[in-house]
């Protein structure tokens, strides 16, 4: 959505979609706003507690049959499992991502961390497209004014045109740009606390190839998962960024972290949104 200043301070219900690496201050904004009558909507949340619940379950089971003492009884229905997850603990989805590598470090084989990618891309777009219905609830049943989207890392990669389209007709698209220092920062606490990761199956497949032959490894189960996760991550970083920046430029605007580290309320958020309005205009 593309609005003028005037527009943006005279929007009585704002909403607006954050776009940015995992670590740039997404879901502290959004912790900030939720304070001064701001709904947050987290799209990794939604995809875990309504479109993945099922397969992180049947996931999480697995590894519990493995277990004699719990294999009896969830058998005989003794015990049941269910999700815990939180906006701020999202642990459970990304489990079921999971990491690629040998089994015996905790890693997927390729056919089935990349069904796992799969399904988590179906997720997210669906989230996404969930967003316009989530700013009637916030607003009808919950009564906030405003709403915010708090999205996942992976969003630029969807390479779904509807969910843009969605996204921009219904919320303003703010891009929050990594400086160079905050870039090196968040590489580093990637390498030093590996996480899994969602990868278009296209930049997967290219840049395993080359870290097989770097590697010479002649089967995927002898990665380290951790180690490819530490390799792969500023590649996959700075593949990100000029899919970022189209976005930010056909649809929406672009600020800083250096910016949004000075925001401390709900007003100086407004105020640097009317700046990156008319920066870009």
């Amino acid at each position: 959505m593309k609005l003028s200043r005037e527009e943006f301070r005279n929007w009585n219900n704002k909403s607006i979609t954050l776009l940015g690496m995992s670590g740039v201050g997404k879901t502290r904004l959004a912790n900030i706003l939720m304070k001064e009558n701001w709904f947050h909507y987290s799209g990794d949340y939604r995809i875990g507690t309504h479109y993945l619940d099922e397969a992180i379950l049947d996931n999480i089971k697995k590894q519990a049959m493995q277990v004699p003492f719990l294999r009896e009884l969830l058998r005989s229905d003794s015990i049941f499992i269910r999700n815990n997850i939180t906006v701020h603990n999202l642990k459970p989805v990304a489990s079921f991502l999971g990491k690629l590598g040998d089994p015996e470090q905790g890693g997927l084989p390729l056919k089935e961390f990349k069904r796992r990618q799969r399904l988590h891309h179906q997720a997210e777009i669906a989230a996404m497209k969930d967003v316009p219905s989530f700013i009637d609830k916030a607003q009808s049943i919950y009564a906030y004014q405003h709403f915010v989207n708090d999205a996942g890392g992976s969003i630029c990669e969807l390479d779904d045109p509807e969910v843009l389209d969605v996204l921009a007709r219904h919320t303003l698209i703010l891009y929050i740009k990594a400086s160079k220092e905050d870039e090196q920062a968040l590489i580093q606490r990637a390498k030093s606390d590996p996480k899994p990761l969602y990868y278009r199956e296209d930049f997967l497949s290219e840049q395993l190839e080359v870290y097989m032959r770097e590697n010479n490894l002649p089967f995927v189960a002898l990665i380290q998962p951790d180690e490819f996760v530490r390799w792969i991550f500023p590649k996959l970083f700075y593949s990100r960024i000029p899919r970022y920046e189209r976005i930010a430029e056909q649809y929406g605007y672009t600020i800083t972290t250096e910016e949004l580290g000075r925001v401390t309320d709900a007003a100086s958020f407004l105020e640097l949104v009317e700046t990156a309005i008319e920066r870009q205009s």
